[in-house]
């Protein structure tokens, strides 16, 4: 059995995802391929295989969510957009003359956003950037990035390391998803099963395919409100407030604790 090499999937599907975008007459897909619609392949530790066009993550504003409009007017001052990817949030940012970096730990993800004119970029993880003396005002993690705080061991690092880089009075806008609503037998189990080994039942153990490569496996993190209340419990952070109009999707805010 041949199995998938390693590296860089999300890159690799964002390049092509954008050669589409802009037709193949522009920008020709890797080996002069046949352009055809690019989709994220998602792997989930128990097996199960979810695919979604990848054309999402290069929306123009028009085409968002109501809850992302919602999510951008609460932004201010200096912004780091984490998991930046192909830069929908912050080019449109930028365009309003907000000063805004996105950083991601996909290389393909950052040339993409760069080719599509955002100017201040950082491919590194956010407990590397950490180091650094630059300060923001807002923390932005949209598009579901709220997953990024993986589970219960990770979320207190990944929010201290943004409480360094943090400017006083500082936010986080962190858009996440509710899982428990569901009624599909297969993603119920998977709560079930999650809890039985210790883990918020949300937590997922995931990988994402493309073509011949995979990423490596990693967590990412589906939470009610009150899970996340608990994880911020503790931190620099304080839960501030909840948007949940586009239940089970919802915005929250956390500030910095002076």
């Amino acid at each position: 059995m041949t199995h998938p090499a390693i590296g860089d999937a999300f890159g690799e599907m964002i390049r092509d995802a954008y050669a589409v975008h802009l037709g193949v007459g522009r920008r020709p897909l890797a080996g002069g391929r046949y352009p055809r619609p690019v989709i994220e392949v998602i792997e989930r530790d128990d097996g199960l295989i979810n695919g979604a066009l990848a054309g999402h993550y290069l929306t123009e504003p028009d085409e968002w969510r109501t809850f992302d409009h919602r999510a951008v007017r609460l932004a201010r001052g200096r912004v780091l957009d984490i998991g930046v990817g192909a830069g929908r949030i912050a080019i449109e940012l930028q365009s309003r003359g907000v000063a805004v970096t996105g950083l991601d730990t996909s290389a393909g993800a950052i040339e993409v956003a760069r080719d599509r004119g955002l100017r201040d970029t950082v491919l590194t993880t956010v407990d590397e950037f950490s180091r650094a003396t630059v300060r923001y005002d807002t923390f932005l993690m949209l598009g579901n990035n709220l997953g990024l705080l993986e589970g219960p061991e990770r979320a207190p690092v990944f929010l201290a390391a943004l409480a360094r880089l943090a400017a006083p009075g500082a936010r986080i806008i962190a858009q996440g998803t509710d899982p428990y609503g569901t009624t599909d037998p297969l993603h119920v189990a998977y709560h079930e099963s999650n809890r039985a080994r210790g883990r918020l039942g949300g937590q997922l153990r995931l990988r994402l395919r493309y073509r011949e490569l995979a990423s490596d496996w990693f967590d990412y993190l589906n939470c009610s409100v009150s899970e996340l209340e608990a994880l911020v419990a503790g931190t620099p952070w304080r839960l501030k407030s909840i948007d949940d109009k586009d239940h089970p999707y919802y915005v929250a805010v956390m500030e910095l604790i002076e």
